[in-house]
This record gives C-alpha cells, sequence and structure tokens, in this order.
C-alpha cells in the first residue's frame, strides 16, 4: 500500500527542501503539498492521508491549531511540526498534540527519526 506524507507550509522553497528530504528517506511514499491549513482540511477530507508534516508559522491558522484538527480527524496519524521557533511552550504544544517537534532548518537527519518512525507505525497498523 502506498504511504501519502501531506507536507504544509506556506513558503514554497520550505516545500521543497523538506520534500527533498523526504523523498531522499522515503523515495516510494507520495507526497502532497499545501500552502496553509485550509488547503491541507480540504486535501485531508478528499483523500487518504497517512503522514502529516506542518510549518507552526502559516498565516490564517498554525501549524498547532492544524495538528489539533488533523488529530480530532485523523487520531493515529503520526503529525511532525517543523518550526525554527524553538521555544517550550511550542515544543509542549506539540508533545501535548502526540506530534513530534522538528527543528528548522530542515535536514534528511533532522526528518530521519520522526519517518522511520511513522513508517513503523503505519506498518504496524497495517496501512
Amino acid at each position: 500500500m502506498t504511504i501519502t506524507v501531506l507536507l504544509v507550509d506556506d513558503s514554497k522553497l520550505a516545500r521543497i527542501v523538506a520534500g527533498k528530504a523526504i523523498a531522499a528517506l522515503q523515495p516510494e511514499w507520495q507526497r502532497v503539498e499545501a500552502n496553509n491549513a485550509d488547503e491541507a482540511l480540504a486535501i485531508v477530507a478528499e483523500q487518504p492521508i497517512d503522514v502529516a508534516v506542518l510549518d507552526f508559522n502559516m498565516p490564517d491558522k498554525d501549524g498547532l491549531e492544524l495538528a489539533s484538527e488533523l488529530r480530532a480527524l485523523r487520531p493515529n496519524m503520526p503529525i511532525a511540526v517543523i518550526t525554527a521557533n524553538v521555544q517550550d511552550e511550542i515544543i509542549a504544544g506539540v508533545r501535548a498534540l502526540n506530534a513530534t517537534f522538528v527543528a528548522k532548518p530542515v535536514t534528511q537527519e533532522a526528518l530521519a527519526g520522526f519517518l522511520s518512525g511513522a513508517a513503523l507505525r503505519l506498518k504496524k497498523a497495517g496501512a
């Protein structure tokens, strides 16, 4: 079964960088991109999404708000929130949602642990 990862960031350059890291680590996974939270929620409503990688700083809704909404829709979906804003309250908020905090700049090394854990969780769940 194909695993689909949703990459949400209002910066096209950031989506390209994160997308390349994901492709290098999980080349068989499909990637779907969204520019903002509303676009991401529309995608999740229309197609199966297995993993989400969300930027924290976005217009309208931030990554924590989006992660909370995705968690309500898909309780077991592996979610990572990426940001350069490394503050204790943001990290605590991410962890409270049972999501993974990833500091920017996004690198293969930074995403490797999250993606391998997500792959393992999905395999155990039968995805």
